[in-house]
């Protein structure tokens, strides 16, 4: 979403985290195969450490956007069902759920959805400002 955002010299209007929704990966960087697809979609990225999305984060945000229906499960059983907690794909119903490439291993395919799904938030966010 950042790289969206920066693209569009958005990036200044909007503050954008990224958090985990599970114990699991609290602490660790980027899967390797998932930088390499960021990577081979010129997007940057830096080191990263996975961090649980907290009640703050929650109370804080105008939107918590999720992968999957997991994610969801998580989000919804931490905070209530929250008319802000909205999948990543809510702009672009074609996508559907994210898929997790962890289990898969698509971890291309997710990013192209990700991509378009970032775009699509980012233009409803621009104009729900307008």
């Amino acid at each position: 979403m950042r790289f969206i955002l920066k693209r569009r010299g958005l990036i200044d209007r909007f503050d954008i985290c990224s958090r985990a929704t599970s114990l699991e990966e609290i602490g660790n960087d980027i899967y390797p195969p998932m930088k390499r697809a960021l990577a081979g979609h010129g997007i940057p990225f830096g080191r990263h450490s996975a961090e649980q999305i907290t009640k703050e984060d929650v109370d804080r945000a105008s939107f918590v956007f999720y992968m999957d229906e997991n994610n969801r499960r998580n989000l919804v059983w931490r905070f209530g069902d929250l008319p802000r907690i909205l999948p990543a794909s809510e702009y672009c119903p074609d996508i559907g759920e994210i898929e997790d490439p962890w289990y898969t291993g698509r971890f291309d395919l997710v990013v192209d959805q990700l991509i378009r799904c970032c775009e699509a938030i980012a233009d409803h966010l621009i104009d729900e400002q307008a």
